[in-house]
């Protein structure tokens, strides 16, 4: 059985990895990247992978991901969104990217699947 985890950390992974192989990546992008993981999700663990709601009507998979990268626009995404974070004992917040999920080995490679298809995509359309 697949964890839950949270939208923005599995997109911080995909933008990590994305990044690594200068493979272009943006809000519309990590949309079509986020339904991919999501079906996949279903289709192996009968669940959802992401704890937000999943839109499939809108032109969003995950609205606060949407709402999060939409200062992008077309443009290419470099890094992570920020988060504040307030370390316990603390009175100082930090800001920080979001985490990469510790995901299990079958969730590894179900992303990956997902990555391999976009970059798939990615070069039949450029040909």
């Amino acid at each position: 059985m697949g964890n839950i985890y949270s939208a923005q950390n599995i997109v911080s992974y995909l933008i990590y990895e994305l990044n690594e192989g200068h493979v272009f990546v943006n809000n519309k992008s990590i949309q079509h990247l986020l339904t991919s993981v999501e079906r996949k999700w279903q289709e192996v663990f009968g669940h959802t992978a992401f704890q937000e709601h999943v839109f499939t009507e809108e032109n969003f998979t995950v609205k606060e991901v949407f709402e999060t990268y939409e200062q992008y626009g077309v443009s290419h995404i470099s890094l992570p969104a920020t988060e504040f974070y307030l370390k316990y004992g603390t009175f100082q917040l930090v800001e920080r990217t979001y985490a990469i999920p510790n995901f299990t080995e079958e969730e590894i490679s179900l992303v990956q699947q997902a990555l391999a298809q976009y970059r798939y995509q990615l070069l039949s359309k450029a040909s």
